[in-house]
């Protein structure tokens, strides 16, 4: 842990992956007063009456990493990423000099994984830029991406000394936990050494909250880095563990986004983008904008209902804002600056790509290509099945696969399973080259050992996302069992209702939902899931024990 030794003298050659012993589960978002409510009323009513006050902190708008230190030293430090497995990145988070290598105090635990942001503060942001501008490099646009880009330096050296630093703001495991309450525990991380946030208060109601909303409205603009919001959490670590969370976040724990900053332009013409599933996507192309630090000319429309509710024509002049801080969308039309020659938005007849028939949902308000051989629909497909969350297949990129789809590689996703017969052809593209093609066929064979809930989550099914599809494959156990269930079986799975139940045998009954899992099983894809290991021992093992009702000796926690 000598200071001397922060920064290491070699690049590292990629980034391992890390499995989060405790996943690192996102925070859902709140946008006004009303839907604050609404959460302390379900926190109330989970907690059955008990008393309870909430710990607030300005939402730091920077890239979340965790951090695990054993025996008081420094081990690992990893990303985010999927919630489940991130990347390691260690070395580059060595280099940062708010981070300690060796935590500090004699009542330090044996384990401690500490959850938090990195930040890059807006004062030595500004300052590497005008280095950069100096030296006639292009300049970052904001402090979040340029954090992202730095964190994934493979030369360490290339991240010390931009100025970026670290705020904790969770924690996954802490062994031994010797606090009851949020504000003990961050206490304790400041006295062994770990950079907490000076502007955490804690409060008794939502009321209060909400009458300083507008207070901290102000103060964010005064900070040292970005925020974007407001983070609410229950203080007491008990009360979190009663009420737990649900696959995707916390019950205990919610963000309060502030209003988004918003920017007029003028719309300029409109494409139209076809997703994986051949929904077309109206695209607004716009004069470039200054937009929460970033140039502005694309937008979102969302749908053509939306359009016709705007009101939204060719020419008009509009008030674009990010959504959640990241996609930009017109929300507004300045009418009084329309133009004589404005000239409205209309719906394709045909698929802007293939030409073939479109049409719009029943009962729904996207417009379809419905041509299941149209070239834009294959690409998303395969960029989707090849992505991080899905069948994971490294150096398989966006440009590679729409490069693969287009010489005629690729017509399924069975197909990567066998381009190890074109080698030479794919040596032989621009930007390849044999080490690539090595790296992309070890990627693909890696993919084969995928479990079944990462397979069902590639295929594209309609209505069937991370979370279901581990579901399913939980539940059923195999591709065999799945397929041959029927829509009845099916709806026994939580979380599975008619219409999903549907999808899911529509796909495996159709001639091309069979022709790929049959091509993708003749491949050596897995096609089963791993159980879930369940403790053996104890008196209620092997039982199940199902409790309701009400009970006059306790309350819903005991």
């Amino acid at each position: 842990d000598s200071p001397t030794q922060r920064v290491s003298e070699a690049p590292i050659e990629g980034f391992e992956h890390v499995t989060h012993a405790v996943p690192m589960l996102s925070i859902d978002n709140t946008y006004d007063e009303h839907q604050l409510r609404e959460f302390d009323a379900r926190v109330a009513k989970g907690l059955g009456g008990e008393k309870y006050r909430y710990v607030v902190d300005p939402k730091v708008d920077g890239v979340a990493v965790s951090l695990t230190y054993e025996k008081g030293l420094l081990k690992v430090a990893a990303t985010r990423g999927d919630g489940v497995i991130g990347d390691d990145i260690t070395q580059n988070v060595r280099t940062l000099r708010s981070i300690p290598l060796c935590l500090t105090g004699r009542d330090t635990p044996r384990l401690l994984e500490v959850r938090g942001e990195v930040v890059w503060p807006t004062e030595f942001f500004k300052k590497h830029n005008a280095k950069r501008e100096a030296e006639g490099l292009e300049t970052f646009a904001n402090p979040r991406n340029a954090t992202t880009g730095t964190l994934k330096q493979l030369d360490p050296r290339n991240v010390a000394g931009r100025g970026l630093t670290f705020v904790a703001h969770g924690y996954g495991r802490v062994e031994p936990l010797k606090a009851a309450t949020d504000t003990e525990l961050f206490d304790q991380l400041k006295r062994w050494g770990i950079p907490t946030s000076p502007y955490r208060v804690v409060v008794d109601s939502i009321d209060e909250i909400i009458e300083r909303l507008p207070e901290w409205d102000t103060r964010r603009k005064k900070l040292p880095y970005e925020t974007d919001g407001l983070v609410l959490k229950l203080d007491a670590l008990d009360q979190r563990d009663a009420l737990g969370s649900t696959s995707r976040y916390p019950r205990w724990c919610i963000a309060y986004k502030f209003a988004a900053e918003q920017a007029e332009s003028v719309l300029r013409q409109v494409d139209y983008q076809v997703g994986k599933l051949g929904t077309i996507t109206p695209r607004a192309v716009m004069d470039p904008v200054q937009l929460s630090g970033t140039t502005v000319q694309h937008a979102s429309l969302h749908n053509f209902d939306q359009v016709d509710r705007l009101g939204v024509m060719i020419g008009d002049t509009v008030i674009v804002e990010k959504a959640g801080e990241i996609i930009p969308q017109i929300v507004s039309v300045v009418v009084e600056k329309r133009p004589k020659d404005a000239k409205p938005i209309k719906r394709p007849t045909k698929c802007p790509v293939c030409k073939g028939e479109v049409e719009k949902d029943a009962g729904g308000v996207y417009l379809r290509c419905i041509n299941p051989s149209c070239q834009a629909q294959l690409k998303e497909r395969l960029i989707h099945f090849v992505g991080r969350n899905q069948m994971d297949i490294d150096g398989a990129g966006q440009v590679l696969v729409e490069t693969l789809v287009e010489k005629g590689f690729l017509h399924d996703f069975a197909d990567f399973y066998h381009l190890h017969k074109r080698r030479d052809e794919l040596i032989a593209l621009e930007r390849m080259g044999e080490k690539s093609v090595v790296n992309l066929f070890e990627g693909i064979e890696r993919s084969k050992q995928q479990p079944l809930s990462r397979l069902l989550a590639a295929l594209n099914i309609r209505h069937v996302g991370a979370s279901t599809a581990e579901l399913l494959a939980e539940h059923f156990g195999s591709m065999v069992r799945l397929i041959e269930a029927t829509e009845e079986e099916l709806t026994e799975v939580d979380g599975v209702g008619p219409e999903l139940a549907a999808s899911i045998v529509h796909f495996f009954q159709s001639t091309a939902g069979e022709r790929v899992v049959s091509r993708l099983e003749a491949s050596g894809i897995n096609m089963t899931q791993p159980k879930r290991s369940r403790i053996a021992a104890g008196p209620l093992a092997g039982k199940i024990v199902v409790v309701t009702g009400t009970l006059s000796s306790m309350g819903r926690k005991e």
